[in-house]
């Protein structure tokens, strides 16, 4: 199996299964975001869930969430956002578009509503590794989480028999899931133990023979890069945007959950990224039509169209 289609179909086993926003290929560091890049991540709703879905569908900015602007007084972007001016401006185009500001007529912005902290709870962070016998750099990934323990929890999701040497070579904390995409069956091999994700954890940066470069993470970086993480999830989900432009292209369904990118010439899930006039089986046509709101919406918390938020577009003045 190979490592896209195994993550298409545990994404789509999670949605159907779990009470979480599922979302795949998101950024798990502090210090570096890019130095540790999560497979999935499984976002589980808190007291706030109902009031974070009623802001709108999208990923609300980080620094819109983080900035001096309020629900009262009209604010000046420019001074209220932590950012060099033009990207303040940005910011805060992008905000209003989504909702989550709205201009005023002194020319500033102000938050349509207050931003609900509690609206996740737990963060699960999965490690997808169909074969185990070719676990590439697995262990320093697992090791880098667990260190950091940005996430509640830690699993690595794998279709290999699991023997007791896989289970000696991996950190204990992680847990471990045999899934077998083709059934939907999933076996907990070892349930994973929580981390201290409320604690300051020490990131791993890199590491040689002689040298480990490390950066000590404080609580509140933690927690600040969860906000976002759950917040990125929150917009982006796990589905392509878009299908493959080919005539072989279709959409397939795993457990009730639709948007899964397949191809009828090599009879299996392709990444869309690697389709194209290179492919030995390529027929040039228009890709599938699908929604991927649509298929999304009520499968998980994700609310595609918030009551009273409908979609909207932001102006093209420049705040001044």
């Amino acid at each position: 199996m190979r490592e896209y289609p195994f993550e298409m179909a545990l994404c789509a086993h999670l949605e159907a299964r779990e009470e979480a926003v599922v979302a795949r290929q998101l950024g798990g560091g502090v210090r570096a975001p890019a130095n540790r890049v999560l497979d999935v991540l499984c976002v589980e709703p808190g007291p706030g869930m109902d009031d974070r879905a009623a802001l709108t569908a999208e990923t609300i900015p980080h620094a819109a969430v983080e900035s001096d602007v309020g629900v009262g007084r009209s604010r000046d972007p420019v001074t209220a956002i932590d950012a060099p001016p033009e990207r303040a401006r940005s910011v805060a185009e992008r905000a209003v578009e989504v909702g989550f500001f709205e201009r005023t007529v002194e020319g500033g912005v102000r938050r349509a509503a207050r931003y609900p902290d509690d609206w996740f709870d737990r963060i699960v962070g999965v490690e997808n590794k169909p074969d185990l016998g070719t676990p590439g750099d697995l262990r320093l990934q697992l090791r880098k989480d667990v260190s950091l323990a940005l996430v509640d929890e830690v699993v690595l999701a794998t279709e290999s028999y699991v023997t007791g040497a896989h289970l000696n070579r991996i950190p204990e904390p992680v847990g471990v899931w045999r899934f077998d995409p083709e059934s939907g069956e999933r076996e907990v091999v070892r349930a994973a133990e929580p981390l201290p994700s409320d604690q300051a954890g020490v990131e791993l940066l890199g590491e040689q023979p002689l040298r480990t470069d490390v950066a000590v993470v404080s609580a509140e970086a933690k927690a600040r890069q969860r906000r976002r993480m759950a917040e990125r999830a929150y917009g982006k989900g796990w589905r392509p945007d878009a299908l493959p432009a080919c005539g072989e292209a279709e959409v397939e369904e795993r457990e009730g959950s639709e948007g899964l990118p397949y191809c009828a010439w090599k009879d299996r899930v392709v990444d869309p990224a690697n389709c194209g006039p290179s492919c030995p089986g390529h027929d040039p046509a228009d890709p599938p039509k699908v929604d991927v709101a649509e298929l999304r919406d009520g499968r998980t918390p994700w609310v595609a169209e918030p009551e009273g938020k409908a979609r909207r577009q932001s102006g093209l003045d420049r705040f001044g």
